[in-house]
């Protein structure tokens, strides 16, 4: 089975590299019975992960169990694991046997295994390196045949340290270790998923949904989803339900977005910095944009003087102010001859950063230094959507 055939197979969705790596590792580890740690944040697949090291192992028959151990209060959780005896405590009026019992053979998936308490670690342990347990309340043995796939969003090395997780059972767990990386380190699946989750939905739900337009397609790739998958799923069935029979575009999209900051790729540093801070944040963007267009200009007039004189590497820049809230007027000049004001230079300068980079907005964002909300507000308060 090639690596893409698996994928398909157990719905492990992605193009890349980071992905594909992991899917690889999967394929080699699925077959044995090695205990396996998936690591990564809340809602990034890790159960996807699971299943598909259960589908492909000699298992695959038996039972797949998933137990989240951050969902089941800690009175409890040990007798949920590993089962009671009938009157082993109040309201236990019949014997009942635990996630152990019930996966013998197969597989059980502990998810969140960072949140589950000291003392119910320690059994864990023995039940993995021997098979063995006992019931709450029983003094005989049981044994179980069960292989065990942990996950946690917590790095458990911390929980080691600050004493809240055992380094045996950690060292035990870790025998393969997968980390699962968030949405925001690869942003080229996220369009397969967008596609993926609106299809599925819609034709569970019999909707006519004409789909996602590329520019929309790119707004949401460009922000960081902090939820991940779990997150854009969500976002996109409820845009289908909202907005249905309708395709959507980026202006549809905005008021289905985030307003929270941290959503957002954060606008990287530059030599356009620093710029003053006692200024609105729509005057510190139109400070950084006039900056950046000073340093087109400096280019230009660099140009025309290396043509005009002839003589490689002559050098001819202005300074950049580093006040620019009255340099509307200084920072460039139309070809016509017409001074160009502040709202012309954005509109200048956005258009060239689309068309340079042949209509990838993401990346002309990037490269404005600016975050994709704020370019596709610009677009919209200038009307530059066909560019």
């Amino acid at each position: 089975m090639t690596l893409e055939e698996f994928q398909e197979k157990f719905g492990i969705i992605g193009i890349s590299p980071a992905i594909k790596q992991v899917v690889a590792t999967v394929m080699q580890v699925a077959p044995t019975d090695v205990t396996v740690l998936v690591n990564g944040e809340s809602g990034v697949g890790k159960e996807v992960i699971a299943r598909a090291i259960h589908g492909a192992s000699s298992r695959s028959e038996k039972p797949l169990v998933a137990v989240n151990c951050g969902a089941i209060p800690e009175g409890i959780l040990e007798s949920e694991l590993f089962g009671h005896q009938r009157g082993a405590f109040t309201g236990a009026v019949e014997s009942r046997k635990g996630y152990f019992e019930i996966a013998d053979g197969g597989t059980l998936f502990l998810d969140e295994i960072g949140d589950m308490p000291v003392p119910t670690q320690v059994k864990l342990l023995r039940v993995i390196e021997t098979g063995e347990f006992m019931r709450v309340g029983s003094s005989s043995t049981q044994s179980s045949d069960v292989r065990v796939v942990a996950a946690s969003n917590k790095s458990l090395e911390e929980q080691v340290a600050r004493g809240y997780f055992r380094q045996d059972l950690y060292f035990r767990l870790r025998s393969v270790n997968l980390y699962i990386p968030p949405l925001r380190e690869r942003r080229e699946d996220i369009p397969l998923f967008i596609e993926k989750f609106a299809g599925e939905f819609a034709e569970r739900n019999k909707i006519n949904f004409p789909g996602f337009t590329r520019d929309a397609v790119e707004v949401l790739t460009g922000l960081d989803w902090p939820g991940n998958v779990r997150e854009l799923k969500n976002l996109v069935e409820s845009i289908i339900v909202l907005e249905r029979g309708s395709q959507v575009n980026a202006d549809m999209l905005e008021k289905y977005l985030p307003k929270s900051e941290s959503y957002y790729v954060a606008e990287p540093a530059s030599r356009l910095l620093p710029v003053r801070v006692d200024k609105t944040p729509e005057e510190s963007e139109r400070e950084l944009i006039l900056r950046a267009l000073w340093e087109i200009k400096n280019d230009i007039v660099d140009l025309k003087g290396l043509l005009g004189a002839g003589i490689a590497g002559r050098k001819l820049s202005l300074p950049v102010p580093q006040d620019l809230s009255e340099a509307g007027t200084a920072a460039g000049d139309s070809s016509d001859g017409k001074e160009l004001n502040l709202e012309e230079m954005e509109k200048y300068l956005i258009k060239a950063a689309i068309r340079k980079f042949h209509g990838n907005k993401r990346i002309a964002a990037e490269a404005l230094g600016i975050s994709m909300r704020s370019l596709y507000r610009k677009l919209q308060e200038y009307k530059l959507k066909d560019i």
